[in-house]
């Protein structure tokens, strides 16, 4: 049984992972501007804020999940901000300045900026909350173990993509001059920056 929730929560993860949003946007212009290594990290980032959520579904928190979706509005509205200001800052960066400034510090603040953004849309829990109903599984309420595997299996499904998708951009970056590296930076920044004043304004209807 143990497996079969790992396996589930794999393919739920890998799939929540490929549909291009703005976090998706943001991680593919880090690797394309630092490196892959930096990109992915980022990557780690969005994978754990979609296990925390999925974990949550999962074990039906209806106390974390409530109170968060209640607060709903502030969080976009906060997590709206962080993406214009990252926007504009990927817009104004020369590329490979993020490669240079890759260090510890650099990769600390990658994840921990994506991770925060994800984890910041509490809408997200009703996302798995179909998915989980649409693939049959069940509540796991009380039942922590088998809740950490099916997180321990998203968390693992969404990594692989992003392992998949650094390792491809890898052989376009290196195909591509500074100056079209400044354009993808410039046009990432502008749809990056986008998404945020659109979800800063849905926040404040």
């Amino acid at each position: 049984m143990q497996l079969g929730l790992f396996l589930k929560g794999l393919l739920i993860g890998f799939v929540v992972a490929v549909p291009v949003g703005p976090m998706g946007v943001l991680c593919v212009s880090r690797a394309l501007s630092g490196g892959p290594a930096y990109g992915f990290i980022s990557g780690l980032g969005v994978a754990t804020g979609d296990a925390a959520w999925a974990g949550i579904a999962a074990l039906g928190l209806t106390i974390v999940s409530g109170f968060l979706l209640s607060q709903q509005a502030w969080l976009r509205f906060i997590g709206g901000i962080f993406l214009c200001y990252l926007g504009s800052k990927i817009f104004l960066t020369k590329p490979g300045v993020l490669s240079a400034s890759g260090a510890a510090t650099g990769f600390a603040g990658a994840y921990g900026s994506t991770f925060l953004l994800t984890f910041s849309n509490p809408a997200t829990i009703l996302s798995f909350v179909a998915i989980y109903a649409g693939w049959g599984v069940e509540s796991l309420s009380g039942d922590y173990l088998s809740a950490a595997v099916l997180t321990a299996g998203v968390f693992a499904g969404s990594a692989s993509w992003w392992i998949l998708l650094n390792g491809s951009l890898l052989a376009f970056r290196a195909s591509l001059a500074y100056a079209g590296l400044q354009w993808v930076q410039r046009i990432s920044g502008a749809i990056i920056g986008g998404f945020g004043f659109i979800i800063i304004l849905l926040s404040l209807l």
